[in-house]
C-alpha cells in the first residue's frame, strides 16, 4: 500500500482542505455545496444527499444535508445499537454523526473527526440546531486519530479514506481506537484490480476522490495487515469506468 511522500501528503491535504472549506462556506452563506472537482459533474450539487431517504433527511438540519458530498450512506449498513460509541472519519457537515447519534441514543456517543475548521464549525452549528447533545466534533487528521485506544465500538466514513495519502496509517489507527469486537463499516471509492496507478490518475484527481483510490485487492490486504478480520467489500455503483463506490466492512477480533 503506497504512502504519499511527506511534502506531497501536505499538498494533498491542503487541496482537500481548501475544497471542503469552500463547500462549508457555501452552505454557511445560504447555498449548498457544489461538486466542483469531486467525483461528479461541476453543475451538480449536494451529491451525497440523494443517498439518504426522506425520513433520514427530516431528522437533521437542512445545512447538514446540503453539505453532504459523500458517495454512500454508511448509516444504512452500520447496524448501530443503543449505547454504542461511533466515530465518523472525515465528518464534514455532520450528517452521518447526527444520524448516528439518534441511533445510539442518549447512552451512546457519536464523534466526528475532520481536518477542516469550516466543516467542524458547521457541524457544531448543525448539532446545536438539532439539539443533539451526545455528539462531539474534533479537528484532526484521520491518519492520527486524537482518541484513546479501544475507545469506540464502530467506525464509519463516507468516501474520505480514499483522499488520504497514507491509507495504511488510517487503517492502523482505526484498528487501534476500536474496542475488541468493534466494527469498521465505511463507504469508499475503490478501483478495479486491473487498473494501474496511471489509469486511476486519468480518472480524476485526489480532490475528486478518485486518483488516490485503492484497488479492491489493496484495500482487502490493507485491512488484513492492520489486523482486521471478517472483511467484505460490496460495490454499490460505478462512479466512472472501473471505479466504484463500495461498502467496506471488517471487524477487530
Amino acid at each position: 500500500m503506497a504512502v504519499t511522500k511527506r511534502d506531497d501528503l501536505e499538498d494533498v491535504r491542503e487541496r482537500v482542505r481548501a475544497r471542503y472549506a469552500q463547500a462549508a462556506n457555501a452552505v454557511t452563506g445560504g447555498g449548498i455545496a457544489t461538486c466542483a472537482e469531486t467525483c461528479r459533474s461541476e453543475e451538480e450539487t449536494a451529491t451525497g444527499s440523494r443517498l439518504y431517504d426522506a425520513a433520514e433527511q427530516s431528522e437533521i438540519p437542512e445545512d447538514a444535508v446540503s453539505a453532504s458530498l459523500g458517495c454512500g450512506n454508511p448509516i444504512a449498513v452500520a447496524d448501530l445499537q443503543p449505547g454504542e460509541t461511533v466515530l465518523d472519519l472525515g465528518s464534514g457537515g455532520g450528517i452521518d454523526v447526527l444520524l448516528s447519534a439518534r441511533r445510539v441514543g442518549p447512552a451512546g456517543k457519536a464523534y466526528g473527526l475532520d481536518m477542516t475548521d469550516e466543516m467542524v464549525n458547521l457541524a457544531r452549528d448543525n448539532a446545536a440546531k438539532a439539539g443533539t447533545t451526545n455528539v462531539e466534533f474534533i479537528k484532526g487528521h484521520i491518519e492520527s486519530i486524537p482518541l484513546p485506544g479501544e475507545s469506540v465500538d464502530v467506525i464509519i466514513s463516507n468516501c474520505v479514506i480514499n483522499l488520504s495519502g497514507n491509507k495504511a496509517a488510517v487503517l492502523a489507527e482505526s484498528f487501534r481506537v476500536l474496542r475488541s469486537g468493534g466494527r469498521f463499516g465505511v463507504s469508499d471509492i475503490l478501483a478495479e484490480d486491473h487498473l494501474t496507478e496511471a489509469d486511476r490518475t486519468e480518472r480524476g484527481r485526489h480532490i475528486g476522490c478518485i486518483a488516490g483510490a485503492l484497488s479492491f485487492h489493496e484495500y482487502r490486504d490493507g485491512l488484513a495487515r492492520a489486523g482486521f478480520t471478517g472483511i467484505s467489500i460490496a460495490p454499490t455503483h460505478e462512479v466512472v469506468a472501473g471505479m466504484h463506490s463500495a461498502i467496506v466492512r471488517a471487524v477487530k477480533p
